[in-house]
């Protein structure tokens, strides 16, 4: 079937254009939304003034978005997400996901039909695009990464050095014995000569005292 638009529609076209669709989705979608109507005769009529009116209102709304786009384009958020051994997704990552975290990141209220996005179902780095108007369509890139696993898009820390420990200084005072007299007041022990001389000569064994035999009692 053939529709004129009478608004811009993404992937599709601007308002003015005469486009052929499959009949499901004009019936459904673009009729139904007051997208387009019929590419009937009297309404092909009206083509010129539909495109002037339409291009009124996308300048407008370029200028008005135009912000909101330099502030998204290149956004990077990441998902955890539970994996097989092969990088596979146990489930997928939806257009409503990636809807509710660009809100949360960037705070622009963005809805997931304006997400614009292949499947999300394995680890790694994917693309998103999300429709503002037909002329801003800022790209968003999307990160998943394994459940458990340190989030890549947060500045990695390093753990702080173990400090050192300083080393023990020696000083100058002297060791305590195990006394505290004076060098002076104890006696002087005998030179080195006098040690080699009694290694040298050993000592004799000190000659025993004759003893007296016992008095005999007399009778």
């Amino acid at each position: 079937m053939k529709v004129l638009l009478i608004k811009d529609v993404y992937k599709l076209g601007r308002a003015g254009d005469v486009k052929k669709v499959a009949d499901g989705y004009g019936r459904n979608f673009l009729l139904t939304q007051g997208l387009a109507v019929l590419a009937t005769p009297g309404a092909l009529k009206q083509v010129d003034r539909l495109r002037e009116k339409a291009a009124v209102q996308r300048a407008a709304q370029n200028d008005e978005l135009s912000g909101i786009a330099q502030k998204l384009s290149g956004l990077t958020i990441a998902f955890p997400a539970k994996a097989g051994e092969t990088g596979k997704l146990y489930g997928s990552i939806t257009t409503q996901e990636v809807a509710e975290a660009l809100e949360r990141k960037s705070g622009y209220p963005a809805k997931r039909q304006q997400v614009d996005m292949q499947p999300v179902r394995n680890l790694g780095e994917h693309v998103a695009h999300l429709r503002l108007t037909m002329d801003l369509v800022p790209e968003i890139k999307i990160i998943v990464y394994r459940e458990g696993e340190a989030d890549p898009t947060l500045p990695h820390t390093e753990a702080p050095a173990t400090p050192k420990a300083s080393p023990i200084e020696l000083t100058d005072a002297e060791p305590i014995g195990e006394f505290d007299a004076d060098e002076e007041s104890a006696p002087p022990g005998p030179s080195d000569a006098e040690w080699e001389a009694a290694a040298e000569s050993p000592e004799e064994p000190a000659a025993e005292e004759p003893t007296e035999p016992p008095a005999l009692n007399e009778a």
